[in-house]
């Protein structure tokens, strides 16, 4: 199991998904958690870097885990998901600042996601409202922005998980590279644009 979350940690840091010592990983086993510890560096992940613990009850290591233990706990609780995977993906959450949904506008992203809702919290990290309010969007979402904060994307593995929080952020930059050319297009005048 180290060896995936590895190969998936590394990915997301070398995607430019995370920064050094940002996001975490997570996986169900019946009644068990395994999850990245507290400050982990997904990118450089060793033994010391999993904690597992209890689905309901804290093991005695609990201190070392992710400070968004009890949001994973309550997807897993609520959900079908097997895996979660939190990001901080750039253009998604720049995205995520001024939109209340992301709908992809490239083919490949419109396929896979349709569309990404976009979570407002008062406090978005490890707090009971998205303990409360991200299983329910869950259920119908693969994946799902919590405003200004990053994604969270469930999967019946890491691989399943990491595909959509990789593709959710192909579809903002797509997004991004289309509104700046049309921006750029209006500016020079005589060109016709495509408005999506």
């Amino acid at each position: 199991m180290l060896e995936e979350f590895q190969k998936f940690g590394r990915d997301l840091f070398l995607a430019g998904l995370n920064s050094s010592h940002s996001g975490n990983l997570s996986v169900r086993f019946g009644d068990r958690i395994l999850i990245t510890r507290r400050g982990a560096m997904l990118g450089h992940l060793g033994e010391g870097d999993l904690v597992e613990t209890g689905l309901v009850k804290n093991d005695s290591h609990i201190i070392l885990a992710s400070t968004e233990i009890r949001v994973h706990r309550a997807i897993y609780k609520n959900t079908a998901a097997l895996a979660i995977v939190h990001a901080h993906p750039v253009h998604a959450i720049a995205l995520s600042l001024i939109e209340d949904e992301i709908i992809p506008v490239d083919s490949e992203g419109s396929y896979l996601l349709h569309k990404i809702p976009v979570l407002s919290a008062e406090h978005t990290i490890g707090s009971q409202e998205l303990e409360q309010k991200l299983p329910l969007l869950l259920t119908e979402y693969k994946i799902v922005m919590v405003r200004g904060h990053g994604s969270f994307a469930v999967g019946s593995v890491l691989e399943e998980a990491y595909q959509w929080t990789s593709s959710l952020e192909n579809i903002c930059r797509i997004i991004y590279l289309t509104r700046t050319i049309r921006e750029e297009l209006k500016v020079k005048g005589s060109i016709k644009y495509k408005d999506w």
